[in-house]
């Protein structure tokens, strides 16, 4: 909740919790009293069976005094099964003249899943995954019975009968207070609503499927759309589960999605900001989880959760005071409070208070204990010592600390692949697979149907977990464009997202053949007159360990080799700037493409060449990230592993000297113990883990394509064209008197230089400015031209201006006009380009008076 970004706005918006409160009917009052009364009744008969016995029973009619508070028809259909459940097992009895004793029978039970029945509720919903969760509670609740004896169980099914009955009368009434409380939430409530009219996405959260099947029905109803409903439960398997997420994500035509906690789990949901707890979790874990499914990094709006809660009921009660007292805290502790929620009672689960409360005396001094209960779980400085005591770090980053970091992501954010390379491919890859784009917003585009070609090519593969959608509301290329204000989520398009790795697969599926082929491209922007060759080096850094190793780095380096064999690194992506030749062109230079050097084994020098300097650089740069990393992540772990291990080992003591004075914990000194030494094994295996991180192993370089690059210079000597100097060393003097005035004028302006002309990195100068107290400074990244005096247009290649684009307010380009060994300027022009070149333009003619009108002195 503290974490803050770069420009020092909070990581996560504010989280508000709600209560929504309902009247039961009186026929619901009924039945909610009668119900309650037979798990209460049930609850002491089976309190006299043996130990394990007597945890199942307990189990299962809690499970039916949750499903009471969730809707009829959840009672009705549990009561129904149970019921039905129960008579077999009195058929079965009578037919076998000795019975078979429950022990026995849900024993062999648990033997067949393989399910030890933990010592309470708390415990199995934390150990069990949701769906594992859901699945046994559907076994246990319809047959766990107190009842032994024939006429036992022909008391108990008497019983059922009549609340059957009941329940489905109240189901067949329709009045369900609870749902008539949901639909005014839905039609009703502003924030359900964008300023547009248009709804917003809601997730509702239900415990049961009999709810869930329910809710689907009547919201479908309520709507009148079928298809804006989708659904996740345990029975949905995790495929599918994704698929359902993606359309709750990126389908405009899906609003709400109505889930059971197996979508609590592992789900990314912070396309919507809204959520209704139709039903209330007896474990506080689950609910801290599932305001987390919306409330995460990528979250910008303020998110907003209902807790539907029955006036006058027990529980209900218990939830009242609740969600009172977390409000209070909330605003005492800001959104930390829900993150130790799990842990606030340490001295008595929920799950107990609960059934305390449905068990006990509904008497003003009952209540009392309960609210006093609740206070304490919930006092502040209990709260500060659990949210003190789980803090990974008490430090906070210096800024030393941060400029380090910030500059590392610069270095990274240089290198990648930048949103208007991949724009740009994308969006012509995407239309030659018969796809479009419409422009929505600026920058952001809806597909309203995905080709054939590509969904097919993304089953084919079936490398990416996430499936290609038919149809994506709104995707975008650029992180700042993900969220708009009142505006949908666009979906992030990168080389690893489904629907741009199925598309690259399609092209390389078709085209893979030419890399090795080889093709012969022009550089419109070397004036030089001698062709060379670049070749792809595909280089990849792997674990040491594991079958098979982990790929921990994989880089795609070019290397460049001149007509008298020498070799040198081209830069990170030298064929963003070259084009196809064309067939006159071909015909001008015919002698070096069939030239004596291209018969030599360049593949055999590229490899020479990688193997001794790219390889290793690259090897060496992710040896030293990953050990810096791994003692990093070792020193975190290690302080909060051991500050947890010293917390249960002392917890141990204090809760054996309670057994040894007589008192009984709810935790048991052994629990405690155990909890030390799983942790401590915990420690040790993480050791091992870190140390195993620090070994990687190279893999051999492999040469994947190449090109024969004719420089323009040639081209125009042959053509007859002529070039704005065709003195080489004349170019060179302009050049560098142009680099020296841009160095010296930033040196004045105290900042420190860096010439990465070489780097090819997409400018010539990187500039950085003094650093402030208590700010992060850009550095300020500078391309340098240099013409003579007297010279009109300047000419930006189209790698020029996509890295302008891509470094926004960084950029700078710099004139200097060169008269002699005299110059005039720099200049500097701000946002130079306003718009990306398209896909097939390779440079660009600027009028030189043009960019001076809109230049500036060095600032």
């Amino acid at each position: 909740e503290e974490l803050l970004k770069f420009d020092g706005t909070r990581l996560f918006p504010p989280r508000l919790a709600y209560s929504a409160s309902y009247e039961l009917s009186d026929s619901e009052a009924l039945l909610y009293t009668r119900v309650t009364d037979y798990v209460r009744n049930e609850m002491n008969r089976a309190e006299a069976l043996d130990g394990k016995r007597k945890g199942t029973v307990g189990f299962a009619l809690t499970l039916l005094q949750r499903r009471l508070a969730s809707s009829p028809e959840a009672i009705y259909q549990s009561l129904k099964r149970r019921r039905k459940r129960l008579e077999a097992r009195l058929e079965e009895r009578r037919l076998l003249e000795r019975g078979q004793s429950m022990a026995e029978t849900f024993g062999s039970y648990l033997v067949e899943k393989q399910i030890d029945l933990p010592e309470n509720l708390d415990d199995l919903e934390d150990e069990l995954s949701a769906e594992d969760y859901e699945a046994y509670a559907e076994q246990v609740v319809d047959q766990a019975t107190a009842s032994g004896t024939i006429p036992e169980f022909e008391a108990e099914i008497i019983i059922l009968e009549g609340l059957e009955k009941q329940a489905f009368d109240v189901v067949n009434s329709g009045n369900d207070r609870k749902w008539e409380e949901l639909s005014r939430l839905l039609q009703d409530t502003p924030e359900m609503f964008h300023p547009d009219g248009r709804r917003r996405k809601l997730i509702i959260f239900t415990e049961h499927k009999d709810t869930l099947n329910y809710l689907i029905e009547r919201i479908r109803g309520l709507t009148g759309n079928p298809d804006a409903i989708v659904m996740i439960h345990g029975g949905v398997n995790r495929d599918q589960r994704r698929k359902i997420q993606e359309e709750f994500r990126n389908n405009p035509d899906v609003q709400l999605l109505v889930a059971t906690d197996a979508a609590g789990e592992g789900i990314n949901l912070q396309n919507a900001n809204l959520m209704v707890n139709y039903d209330l979790p007896w474990n506080p874990n689950r609910l801290e989880q599932r305001f987390g499914r919306i409330h995460r990094i990528g979250q910008t709006e303020t998110c907003h959760l209902w807790n539907m809660i029955a006036k006058g009921t027990r529980e209900g009660d218990v939830f009242q005071r609740l969600f009172e007292k977390l409000e209070v805290q909330r605003q005492a502790l800001g959104g930390r409070v829900f993150d130790v929620l799990g842990e606030a009672f340490e001295n008595i689960s929920l799950k107990d208070l609960l059934i305390r409360a449905i068990r006990g005396d509904q008497t003003e001094e009952a209540r009392a204990r309960v609210t006093e209960v609740i206070d304490n779980a919930l006092e502040t400085q209990h709260l500060m010592d659990i949210v003190k005591r789980n803090a990974l770090t008490d430090e906070h980053m210096s800024m030393e600390d941060l400029f380090a970091i910030k500059e590392e992501m610069d270095k990274a954010e240089a290198r990648k692949l930048q949103p208007y390379f991949i724009k740009a491919f994308f969006t012509e890859a995407f239309s030659v697979a018969g796809g479009e784009l419409r422009a929505r917003e600026e920058g952001r585009f809806e597909i309203s149907h995905v080709p054939a070609a590509i969904r097919e090519r993304d089953r084919v593969i079936g490398e990416t977990r996430t499936p290609v959608l038919r149809k994506y509301e709104r995707i975008c290329f650029e992180k700042n464009k993900i969220h708009l204000d009142k505006k949908p989520l666009a979906d992030l398009v990168q080389p690893a997202h489904p629907l741009m790795f199925a598309t690259t697969d399609l092209v390389l599926s078709t085209h893979r053949s030419k890399l090795k082929q080889g093709a012969i491209l022009v550089d419109p922007n070397d004036e030089s007159i001698e062709p060379r060759a670049i070749f792809m080096v595909d280089h990849i850094v792997r674990e040491a360990t594991g079958e098979p190793p982990r790929t921990v780095s994989r880089r795609l380096q070019f290397v460049e080799i001149a007509q008298d064999g020498t070799a040198s690194n081209a830069g990170w992506a030298p064929h963003l700037d070259l084009r196809p030749i064309d067939l006159a062109e071909n015909s001008l230079v015919g002698n070096e493409i069939s030239g004596a050097w291209l018969s030599r084994d360049l593949e055999a020098t590229v490899l020479g060449y990688a193997s001794s300097k790219l390889v290793p650089d690259h090897y060496q740069e992710i040896k030293h990230r990953r050990e810096t990393q791994a003692d990093k992540i070792m020193q975190a772990v290690n302080e909060r592993l051991v500050k947890e291990i010293n917390y249960w080992a002392d917890r141990y003591i204090k809760l054996s000297d309670d057994v040894a004075a007589g008192r009984q914990p709810k935790l048991q000194p052994e629990n405690a113990r155990r909890r030390a030494e799983e942790l401590t094994a915990r420690l040790e295996q993480r050791k091992t883990e870190l140390e195993q991180m620090k070994h990687v192993v190279s893999s051999t370089p492999v040469v994947i394509g190449g090109a024969l690059i004719i420089p323009q210079g040639l081209l125009n000597q042959r053509s007859g064209q002529g070039t704005f100097s065709t003195d080489p060393q004349a170019r060179l003097r302009v050049e560098r008197i142009a680099m020296n005035a841009v160095m010296e004028a930033e040196i004045r302006l105290g900042n420190q230089v860096f010439d990465v002309s070489a780097e090819k990195c997409g400018w010539d100068i990187t500039s950085r400015p003094p650093r402030k107290e208590g700010a992060l400074v850009d550095d300020r990244h500078i391309e340098v031209k240099g013409r003579v005096k007297g010279q009109s247009t300047i000419t930006v290649s189209r790698n020029e201006m996509i890295y302008a684009l891509n470094q926004a307010d960084k950029f700078i380009l710099a004139i200097v006009i060169v008269d002699g060994e005299q110059h005039e300027g720099p200049r500097y022009v701000r946002n130079p380009f306003s718009q990306e070149p398209d896909f097939a333009v390779e440079s660009s003619n600027f009028r030189l008076n043009k960019l001076l009108e809109k230049s500036t002195n060095p600032n």
